[in-house]
């Protein structure tokens, strides 16, 4: 296995490129309804925990398996195959806007662990960042896939109640209809994935509630009441088995992030080889350690056509000394709600549009100084034959420059070196129309959501350590 340890920027280092040393150790080697202001449960601005702030625990779904860096990027480029196209597909305005927002992303690479009812029920759900609805399976199923915890059951949960018709987040689903006066719901996925069952209001719990006290931040426990949720009797599809249900943290209503009311929240993902816990906070606990003069701060975009999505203005890229020759209009979101770049923690590495992503890889084939690998098995686009007497490499610095941030990212952040294939590649791919932000190029990092200021920024963090 190969060991990649980065040494950032320090001044004595040419500007140019990054120090990489590589420890070789032999053969071990969606939902558009409304703006994001808006709050629909305004009793939660009042609740102590939610102001005051609280952590939930986030693990990748390949946390517990023995892969190598290489195949985890790989599975988890390879659960996303698909999910490029589902979300630029999404975007377009279509002649039949109905037809279209009954569709949303689905499935994602983090899953967070919370509870639910009167007594807290554990589970954990997939966390994604590109849709709006909180589901898990209910019984009665008529139709429920294997999931690793037992199905919820609301009969045997105090805090269950099933939402009206007339109730906010009823109105805000794009597919509902009116049964015996409550709510029922079908949320369709990209994959033709679906969730089918009532809208209900329950208590959700973060942290373990069945764990001993401590002080430790990590420990706490949160109850938040009369939460929102689809309670699903009918879900088909194979996205969703590493969980048992889905968290939708995008920009809608029906999202936690919009149900909580804070109007923030960041998360700080670890290494993709790290099998410590991310993090992903609210309220207080969300903020931005203000001293740190290293933090990068831009500009959220809305995309009318897709207002759950979080866009970011990219205007240009740099390898190494050179900016690239890449028109602003690459990457900008255009009338018809195409193009455009967002940040999604659900897609493991990022996606170019075309010709701005031909440019990044002629750029890196320049300045490499290594051959470029005839080898397609990787599922990446650019490999280079890693030398077997190396002990220290150079590569090239990738800076993203955003509006107002430029974005200089730490080799790991792009650069997945295998000692055991001899290669070294680009955590990067094209991609036709949007181009995507992924978890990889956001690992050790805080990104701070402000969605009163419509702000993100980037904050270098130990993220194992927060």
């Amino acid at each position: 296995m190969a060991v990649l340890s980065v040494l950032d920027h320090h001044p004595y280092y040419s500007s140019h490129m990054m120090f990489i040393v590589l420890l070789i150790i032999t053969s071990l080697f969606v939902l558009p309804t409304s703006s994001t202001s808006r709050r629909y449960l305004d009793h939660y601005d009042h609740h102590p925990t939610v102001k005051n702030g609280f952590r939930i625990d986030l693990k990748r779904v390949d946390s517990n398996g023995n892969f190598s860096k290489l195949q985890l990027v790989q599975r988890g480029i390879n659960r996303g195959k698909h999910r490029l196209e589902r979300l630029s597909a999404m975007a377009i305005t279509s002649s039949n806007d109905d037809i279209k927002s009954q569709v949303h992303t689905g499935s994602g690479e983090y899953l967070m662990s919370l509870s639910i009812g009167t007594p807290p029920m554990p589970y954990s759900a997939i966390m994604d960042t590109g849709s709006d609805l909180i589901w898990t399976q209910c019984k009665p199923c008529s139709d429920c896939y294997k999931q690793p915890t037992p199905i919820f059951d609301p009969s045997k949960s105090s805090s269950f109640s099933k939402l009206s018709c007339t109730n906010n987040l009823c109105q805000a689903l794009s597919n509902s209809m009116c049964y015996k006066g409550g709510c029922e719901y079908l949320y369709a996925y990209g994959d033709y994935s679906t969730t089918q069952g009532v809208m209900a209001s329950e208590t959700f719990t973060f942290g373990n509630p069945n764990s001993s006290s401590s002080s430790d931040d990590n420990e706490q426990v949160v109850s938040i009441p009369k939460i929102g949720f689809g309670c699903g009797n009918d879900n088909e599809g194979s996205g969703f088995t590493q969980g048992a249900g889905l968290v939708g943290l995008g920009r809608g209503p029906l999202s936690l992030v919009s149900q909580l009311g804070t109007g923030k929240f960041s998360y700080c993902l670890t290494s993709i080889d790290n099998t410590q816990t991310s993090s992903l906070l609210f309220g207080s606990l969300a903020n931005l350690n203000t001293t740190d003069g290293e933090t990068k701060t831009t500009s959220l975009i809305q995309n009318p056509s897709q207002p759950s999505f979080y866009y970011l203005p990219l205007e240009g890229i740099t390898v190494g000394e050179t900016l690239l020759p890449i028109p602003k209009s690459t990457f900008q979101l255009k009338a018809d709600g195409s193009g455009g770049l967002i940040i999604d923690s659900g897609t493991t590495i990022t996606y170019l549009e075309q010709s701005g992503f031909k440019l990044v890889k002629k750029a890196f084939v320049s300045q490499m100084k290594l051959s470029v690998a005839d080898d397609s098995s990787t599922g990446l686009d650019l490999c280079f034959n890693l030398p077997s007497d190396v002990s220290e490499l150079y590569v090239p610095k990738l800076i993203f420059h955003f509006k107002g941030a430029d974005l200089d990212l730490p080799g790991n952040n792009y650069m997945i070196a295998d000692s055991d294939l001899g290669l070294i590649c680009l955590a990067m791919g094209g991609s036709s129309g949007m181009s995507i932000f992924g978890n990889i190029q956001q690992q050790n990092m805080l990104v701070f959501h402000d969605l009163e200021k419509e702000t993100l920024s980037f904050a270098p963090t130990k993220c194992d350590q927060l």
